[in-house]
């Protein structure tokens, strides 16, 4: 299995290398030459595998450089019981509706950002060992993202970590779990402006060969081609269990569908890949927030990012992004993998008229968003947040984060008769208490191992939105 670009400037790459590089040489993102296919004969075979096992079977067909014991090693290491708090790791548990939550929270940092993270942990330093090689990560993170990859990345052989935050956009625990880490290969940096700002630094510095070659640059964003495989597995597994109850003559018709809170597009992403393996998806059901350019994409066929100044702080702070990374892998298969025709788009997005927002136009191609991938689409508000907390927990007893409350908000609208709705959690509630105080009068639970971490000390260094002094920070940083 090898990988190239989006753009159709890279050379056929193995797994390892595209987990080192992050971003392509042509600045854009590597995707499989072709996907790998799963019938319904190597489902059943993976029905009583526990999650380690599985994302070893899953993972395999995409790492097919790494030998298979290693790769088992490493996922058996990242999904650990160390790790993960909950016996099955990924946890479904039924709430009121007719839906069911995806646990994908059970992690080091309480949000779904671990499941890939602490996989990818594991296989960048597999990496680098074999290649005797080190590597300066530069993220950034709307919230989640960023604690994830220092949490899997801490005290890590050949790793320093330069993570980028937009200043006053992440709630006080997020901030706290990243601020408080004293390891010397973490290096915290607040930016003046959002999340798109973070991410066109990060861009920037990346498409700048001659800098990232000497600084050994690579990301663990949603742009790098482990995080998106990793979250392949959960998907496998859900439906795996949703399907437990079917008699065996009828699962291979047994379809669920996936709704999915989504800002960069990447969770819903590796779900579009699920989909495209030969996994029973019926349907992808994005849930955007306030910033809402994905769901006028999936209902228009037009995408217009919006700038930094019209991107909404909202009390989903992990999804106040209003450029999608990961836009770019779906609208690549949208034009049929031609890397001509994507650049053409993504140069629009640049090119437009002074003073014009920059856009592309696939409206045509708008009834295939539904009918040949299943992607659909909903907006979920402020008020919308707080209703749906409070409605799951007073019918159920279940308290959910902001980001999950937009996706069974939008879930509900795409309900159907006889097809299970599987809501992907994004976060424990802990995360977010103002809003969690709003919607129930209650405080939600502090996890037992994470008590005084808001008191905890924090170390970051603010920075203008100023790409000249990042580099001159990583310089001075790595000698």
């Amino acid at each position: 299995m090898k990988y190239i670009s989006t753009r159709g400037g890279m050379d056929p790459a193995p797994y390892s290398e595209t987990l080192l590089e992050g971003l392509a040489p042509d600045g854009g993102l590597a995707v499989p030459e072709r996907l790998p296919s799963v019938d319904a004969a190597q489902l059943e075979a993976w029905r009583g595998l526990d999650y380690p096992a599985l994302a070893t079977e899953v993972l395999g067909l995409f790492a097919t450089d790494i030998p298979r014991d290693e790769l088992a090693r490493m996922c058996r290491a990242a999904y650990s019981h160390e790790n993960f708090v909950a016996d099955a790791i990924v946890p479904l548990t039924a709430i009121d509706g007719g839906l069911t939550l995806v646990g994908l929270s059970e992690g080091p940092t309480l949000a779904f950002k671990d499941m890939a993270m602490q996989f990818l942990g594991q296989a960048l330093e597999y990496a680098l060992a074999r290649r005797g090689d080190t590597l300066s990560i530069l993220g950034a993170t709307s919230g989640d993202t960023g604690s994830a990859a220092e949490y899997a990345l801490r005290g890590k052989d050949g790793i320093t970590v330069y993570m980028l935050s937009p200043q006053g956009r992440m709630s006080a625990f997020q901030r706290a779990q990243m601020y408080s880490l004293t390891d010397e290969n973490i290096h915290n940096i607040a930016i003046a402006g959002v999340f798109d700002d973070c991410q066109n630094l990060v861009k920037e510095l990346s498409g700048d060969l001659g800098f990232k070659r000497a600084h050994r640059l690579g990301t663990v964003n949603s742009i790098n081609l482990g995080r998106i495989t990793a979250q392949v597995v959960y998907y496998f597994w859900a439906w795996l269990r949703a399907s437990d109850e079917i008699a065996e003559v009828d699962r291979g018709r047994f379809q669920v569908s996936f709704a999915v809170p989504s800002g960069n597009f990447g969770n819903i992403l590796s779900g579009h890949f699920a989909r495209r393996m030969g996994l029973p998806i019926r349907r992808l059901v994005l849930a955007a927030n306030e910033n809402n350019v994905l769901d006028d994409f999936f209902r228009t066929g037009i995408y217009r990012p919006r700038s930094a100044a019209d991107t909404h702080a909202t009390s989903s702070p992990s999804m106040d992004i209003s450029k999608a990374s990961n836009l770019e892998r779906f609208v690549y298969d949208l034009v049929g993998g031609d890397p001509e025709r994507l650049a053409a788009l993504w140069r629009e997005l640049d090119t437009r008229d002074e003073g014009a927002a920059g856009f592309f136009d696939l409206s045509a191609e708008l009834p295939r968003f539904a009918s040949e991938f299943g992607l659909v689409s909903g907006t979920s508000t402020h008020t919308d947040r707080v209703a749906t907390i409070r409605a799951v927990h007073e019918a159920t007893g279940v308290t959910i984060d902001p980001h999950t409350a937009d996706g069974v908000k939008v879930a509900r609208e795409w309900v159907e008769p006889g097809v299970p709705m599987l809501v992907l959690e994004t976060a424990k509630p802990a995360k977010f208490p103002e809003i969690v105080r709003e919607a129930t009068g209650e405080e939600p639970a502090m996890p037992a191992h994470l008590a005084g971490l808001l008191e905890l000390p924090q170390h970051v260094t603010e920075m203008a939105d100023d790409a000249a002094r990042l580099r001159a920070y990583i310089e001075r940083v790595s000698g």
